[in-house]
């Protein structure tokens, strides 16, 4: 590694906010500076639910051309990196042809339905390694060629044989540099690879009547795709810059940069989502791993993600969302003090419900939840929120229990990363309900993975092991351990038999 390297731009696309970060590597120290920070809400139309790519991509020059301010000439390259499962299809001039749909976007629901009508969950789930949920882009893509009249069967209604598949990192990496490819990590979230393998899954697509011809090449994390194109250099005033494939999936490249000196442990990245598991050399594939729920996604070091994926501060986001319309302004750290405030252990949600999915009133949905369930209903502001992050943190307890079920370790420590690391309560919420030191931070997990899988690409750090060394000189982080053990305890065998109960119901 050489002592001091370029600069780098990392475009960090969450589901509900976006940043451009400028990071510079200076030694064994890596600073992130943020030049762009803008929301990323969806847009409703009549009943389709879809995302602003225009208004994403705009946001996105926005932030390179402050990037390059003051320093024309010395960002080296970009990357993305996203959410999981959405996509786009561009045609064979280029053309995006349409904006992408949201992975909330009601039709989805019936499309899952469609596929298990031709493929049963446990077959699908033996195929590909991921757990069948409608949000998945295998039942979206399903459901869009459906919708579109195409059925590969009948070659005068497939779709034009240049039209490709991107997911939406890729699909900002093609506009960004003209290059069409697909990203592993970002693919292994679809449902369309074979279990474990970069290799997309040919017979599942033709069992399905998916079109081979609409996905592109697959590539590894690191790989320089091409440079920003040339318009874009004259548009934004910015020097040659590569732009760089890193793990494409946000929660890739956030895992790339858990300072971990041990290889035991279990992770969360918290943020809209929360997605919850351990990095194994093989995806677990059982029955017993497919009724609890659990997925398996590639990282940037070939190995597989096993990880449940829960619904994270969504809730929380579409409450403050919801109040902010009622013109009740809180600041996140204005909650949190509301709910240390509130009464401990009143009522509990399912957050993966899907009465939660959909955006709304989530205030109100909650409390008719714990109406409907026969719980004190949370009232006040504070209530509600401390209800939110007590259900979260009963539901990090459970799946670490469910970790040691389909895995036969027990994972003694929780490290979390992402935006979620805020929220102190939450962490400590967290360490009390499962009993197990909780490792917090870095915050910005994301952008600095990005960052130093870039280096990587570009021969300036060696591998993922001196990219942990560095994140582990550059970030602070915050260790919270258990409290208030018999009171949780409790707490979690009252949420057990609530479950139970609501799955009698069901």
């Amino acid at each position: 590694m050489s002592n001091q390297a370029a600069n780098v731009l990392a475009a960090d696309f969450g589901a509900g906010s976006g940043r451009v970060i400028r990071g510079a590597l200076d030694g064994r120290r890596l600073t992130l500076h943020e030049m762009h920070r803008f929301p990323n809400e969806p847009v409703q139309l009549r009943d389709e639910l879809y995302w602003d790519f225009l208004r994403l991509f705009y946001e996105l020059k926005q932030g390179i051309r402050k990037g390059v301010e003051g320093m024309p000439g010395r960002i080296q390259s970009i990357a993305v990196d996203t959410w999981g499962v959405d996509y786009g299809l561009i045609d064979g001039a280029g053309r995006l042809r349409c904006n992408p749909r949201h992975y909330r976007d009601v039709r989805h629901a019936k499309s899952m339905n469609d596929v298990l009508q031709m493929l049963n969950e446990q077959e699908l789930y033996a195929m590909s390694g991921v757990l069948p949920q409608q949000i998945n882009t295998i039942f979206q893509l399903f459901g869009e060629l459906q919708d579109s009249g195409i059925n590969s069967k009948d070659s005068t209604m497939n779709p034009d044989a240049d039209t490709r598949l991107l997911f939406l990192p890729d699909l900002f990496n093609y506009y960004l540099s003209g290059e069409q490819a697909c990203e592993y990590t970002i693919a292994s979230t679809s449902g369309l690879l074979h279990s474990g393998e970069v290799k997309w899954n040919e017979p599942l697509m033709s069992r399905l009547g998916l079109p081979v011809s609409l996905f592109p090449r697959l590539v590894h994390s690191g790989t320089v795709l091409g440079h920003l194109s040339d318009d874009l250099v004259r548009e934004l005033r910015t020097g040659p810059m590569k732009v760089v494939s890193v793990g494409s999936h946000d929660t890739a490249s956030a895992l790339a940069a858990i300072p971990a000196t041990e290889s035991n442990y279990a992770f969360i990245s918290c943020g809209t989502w929360s997605l919850m598991g351990v990095e194994r050399d093989s995806p677990v594939l059982s029955v017993q791993a497919l009724k609890l729920g659990f997925t398996n996604e590639g990282s940037v070091n070939g190995k597989v993600r096993t990880l449940k994926n829960r619904s994270g501060l969504w809730l929380l986001q579409e409450c403050k969302r919801q109040w902010e319309r009622e013109n009740r302004f809180y600041s996140h750290e204005e909650l949190v003090q509301l709910a240390v405030s509130a009464g401990a252990h009143q009522s509990v949600v399912s957050p993966g419900d899907d009465v939660f999915m959909s955006p709304g009133d989530m205030p109100k949905r909650i409390r008719q939840y714990c109406e409907r369930t026969f719980q004190p209903v949370p009232e006040t502001v504070g209530a509600i929120v401390r209800c939110i992050l007590e259900s979260l943190a009963l539901e990090f307890r459970q799946t670490l229990d469910e970790l040691e079920q389909i895995t036969g370790v027990r994972p003694p420590v929780i490290h979390m990363v992402g935006g979620g690391v805020h929220n102190r309560l939450l962490c400590q919420f967290t360490a009390n309900a499962t009993g197990v030191p909780v490792i917090a931070g870095p915050v910005e997990a994301s952008s600095a993975g990005n960052c130093l899988l870039q280096y990587v690409a570009l021969g300036e750090v060696g591998g993922l092991s001196e990219i942990r060394d560095i994140v582990s000189a550059s970030f602070d982080t915050e260790m919270y351990t258990p409290q208030d053990s018999e009171c949780w305890q409790e707490a979690y065998g009252k949420y057990q038999q609530f479950n139970q109960r609501k799955q009698h119901q069901q």
